[in-house]
């Protein structure tokens, strides 16, 4: 039995996460049913308010993950994809979809050259398979494809002519990604002004780059739909970034859209199943959104974060941090020196920072470089401060005669150890530890080592994980 719909609740703007659809269009990408599942449950974990599973008409395999998703119950609402083609229809209604959405172009260059209709027969096209939808029992929202190259006035009619079929929304879609900003937010204020009663979406495409700016500017027009991938991909250049529209609508408008510390989780998952890797620099979710290189930037920064970022990492669950380079200043050296427990003059980090600086060819420093240059400048032996918590990989080699699984059971009972894998090749088990110090892990180790059966151990620390 489906859950209560988010979409029932109503709010100044919903988010429509169109990553399995929109998104599969990427060049390159093709999600596995499996994993379609996975992204559509972390997203309503998310709290995304709708998500288009898909166009079921196009593939077996994304008609059974249409049905499949519609039938988990989600909080949010599920939508199937549709030409303005009847068996289409009839496929997504099929497939048990909360909404059916049905898409037409509809500027001069599309009914010229792709429908080959006129705008007469096109308004007959949209209004019979809005009705047609309709009566299939389930909500209908129809997108305007092209539509920011749409002459206006009839553009008007389109809304107005599906409206009156039964659309309870219409997205307007600037599938080339050719509007600014202005545009986009007059555009939505004009169709709003002339539509009263008719809910509206934007889906803008990033050809040039300003899909989320025209997404909150259409917003700010009347929309109260964005649409959104994870990661912004999709045909060409993509569209507007999910994690980057609900950032955005919550640092501008402080409106809360989905749990924006599970936004990381779901980019790395997408970026995982796509392929794709995002640049350091991407906004929100980018390795290097919250890390620091010039040192008046760090200086603020330890002074007061808000100098040098637009909101605090902690809103997505993230933490700052700064580079060590030639760039960098006495107090982000002193800063990352105490963050490791180690204390030197203020003589001391001058001969330090000069080092730094004549080794201008080293791009950044580790902390165990920085470390050996303290040594060197001070004479004396540093110790790094112990981390807080540790994980590591123990590989494990068992004895020819005794049963692999009884020692792995053994080995998974054992406080500490995570998760214990059975493997091929030298080693026979790989265990997971997660510990607090490094005495814990020894002792832990140890443990592992006096089970009945096992030949050898190797450990090794987990430094990072992406």
């Amino acid at each position: 039995m489906a859950r209560h719909k988010r979409t029932s609740v109503r709010k100044p703007v919903y988010l429509v996460d169109t990553t399995l659809r929109e998104g599969e269009q990427t060049p390159g990408v093709a999600f596995t049913i499996d994993q379609k599942l996975e992204i559509a449950r972390k997203l309503d974990e998310a709290g995304i308010d709708m998500i288009e599973a898909g166009h079921p008409a196009v593939a077996p395999d994304i008609e059974k993950a249409v049905k499949l998703i519609a039938k988990q119950g989600f909080e949010a609402e599920i939508i199937g994809h549709c030409r303005a083609v009847k068996s289409d229809i009839e496929k997504a209604a099929e497939c048990e979809v909360d909404r059916i959405a049905i898409f037409y172009g509809v500027s001069d260059i599309h009914l010229k050259y792709k429908h080959k209709v006129t705008r007469e027969e096109a308004l007959q096209i949209i209004a019979e398979h809005v009705e047609f939808a309709k009566s299939h029992g389930v909500k209908v929202r129809f997108t305007a494809e092209d539509a920011s190259r749409t002459d206006i006035d009839f553009l008007i009619q389109v809304v107005k002519t599906a409206r009156d079929a039964g659309a309870d929304r219409v997205s307007i879609a600037d599938t080339v990604g050719i509007l600014t900003p202005f545009k986009a937010k007059e555009l939505f204020k004009k169709i709003k002004s002339e539509v009263p009663n008719i809910e509206l979406d934007i889906h803008a495409h990033n050809d040039l780059g300003m899909a989320v700016a025209n997404s909150l500017a259409a917003f700010e027009g009347g929309a109260s739909a964005i649409h959104v991938t994870v990661n912004g991909i999709g045909e060409r250049c993509g569209i507007a970034s999910l994690q980057e529209v609900a950032v955005a609508l919550k640092v501008h408008y402080n409106i809360d859209t989905v749990d924006l510390k599970k936004i990381v989780e779901l980019s790395k998952l997408v970026e995982k199943y796509t392929g794709i890797v995002l640049p350091p620099h991407a906004p929100v979710v980018g390795d290097n959104a919250f890390t620091h290189k010039a040192g008046v930037h760090v200086a603020g920064v330890l002074s007061n974060p808000q100098t040098y970022e637009p909101y605090p990492p902690e809103l997505i669950g993230r933490t700052r941090d700064w580079v060590i380079d030639k760039y960098t200043g006495k107090k982000a050296v002193k800063a990352r020196l105490e963050r490791l427990g180690i204390e030197v003059s203020d003589q001391e980090l001058e001969i330090i920072v000069r080092k730094i600086k004549e080794k201008s060819s080293t791009r950044s420093w580790r902390d165990e470089d920085l470390l050996e240059l303290v040594e060197e400048v001070t004479g004396r032996r540093v110790l790094l401060k112990p981390p807080e918590n540790l994980e590591a990989l123990v590989w494990v080699k068992c004895e020819s005669n005794i049963y692999t699984t009884s020692i792995a059971r053994r080995i998974a009972s054992i406080p500490g150890v995570v998760e214990v894998m059975e493997v091929t090749g030298e080693y026979d088990i790989i265990v997971k530890i997660s510990v607090k110090d490094q005495q814990e892990l020894n002792n832990i180790v140890e443990t592992i080592r006096e089970v009945k059966g096992v030949q050898s151990t190797h450990t090794q620390l987990i430094l990072k994980k992406l």
